[in-house]
């Protein structure tokens, strides 16, 4: 197969796109994941183009000079095995830059991603289904009634940069909850966010300062969702979040390889219960 292409930026009406086609591949992404993701950094949306037909997209968030973070990476099948996802993942590497790349690849890939590019191995996330029963929780409180600048600094405690605009977005996206953990102080425990998606439902991230303020939490959400299907991500090395899926009788049904250009970031994996989207970090 010969044809020429070119690869440009997804523009805003195309946003769409690499949502429906990671449905498609089952990764199933929410509902609303597009109009959280794309504001933050619109110009590392990429597309494959031949004669008006996208034929593969990636996108490389650039979150501020230091830190980005790679996913929706997918070609179409009948046009893989010509050099488009290179070329694009060439696109998102300029754009990128100098800054510390992090992705989620699938595990047996990460070989291959090391060899290319140069992206290192730091730990495995497993996403586990099952059913969402959770109870009430009386003591959390919507995200949307904490002060946000107090949101954002403990978010930014358990991520490696600030994510202003995709914070602000996250926890006010339609069909979605968030809940925050608030001590006798008025000081933040812990936060977490459920959302739809094209198959039941996600949470991501909760992050929580023990495991019992994330079981509170995991309840809290997955009330707000009864008898529905529920996936969570969490980051294998945090023993007791891989323990709060299998105490809930969670089947693992995926998992990833999360890989960083640089250093891995130094954050609290203990406090980091469930990871956000494995698009975004």
């Amino acid at each position: 197969m010969s044809f020429s292409y070119h690869i440009r930026t997804i523009r805003p009406d195309e946003i769409h796109i690499p949502i429906e086609w990671a449905r498609d591949v089952g990764w199933n992404p929410g509902l609303y994941d597009a109009e959280c993701h794309y504001p933050v950094d619109p110009d590392g949306w990429f597309c494959a183009e031949h004669e008006d037909e996208i034929l593969g997209v990636g996108v490389a968030t650039n979150y501020d000079n230091t830190f980005s973070f790679g996913g929706f990476y997918i070609v179409k099948e009948p046009f893989r095995h010509h050099g488009i996802g290179w070329d694009i993942f060439s696109a998102m590497l300029r754009h990128v830059g100098d800054r510390n790349f992090g992705g989620d690849g699938v595990y047996e890939m990460q070989d291959k991603y090391h060899a290319k590019i140069g992206l290192q191995f730091a730990y495995r996330n497993i996403r586990w289904q099952g059913i969402g029963n959770g109870t009430d929780q009386p003591d959390l409180v919507f995200a949307t009634d904490v002060p946000f600048d107090s949101l954002l600094q403990y978010d930014t405690a358990h991520f490696p940069v600030k994510r202003e605009v995709f914070l602000k977005n996250w926890i006010q996206q339609p069909e979605a909850t968030a809940l925050v953990k608030i001590d006798n102080k008025e000081q933040i425990n812990g936060y977490g966010v459920i959302r739809k998606c094209y198959e039941g439902y996600k949470i991501g991230p909760i992050f929580a300062n023990s495991p019992a303020i994330a079981d509170e939490l995991f309840d809290g959400l997955t009330a707000t969702i009864s008898g529905e299907m529920v996936f969570f991500d969490t980051p294998e090395p945090n023993s007791a979040a891989v323990r709060m899926a299998q105490k809930r009788s969670m089947t693992q049904v995926f998992g990833t390889a999360r890989m960083y250009t640089k250093k891995m970031p130094s954050l609290p994996l203990d406090e980091i219960f469930g990871v956000t989207t494995f698009e975004l970090g």
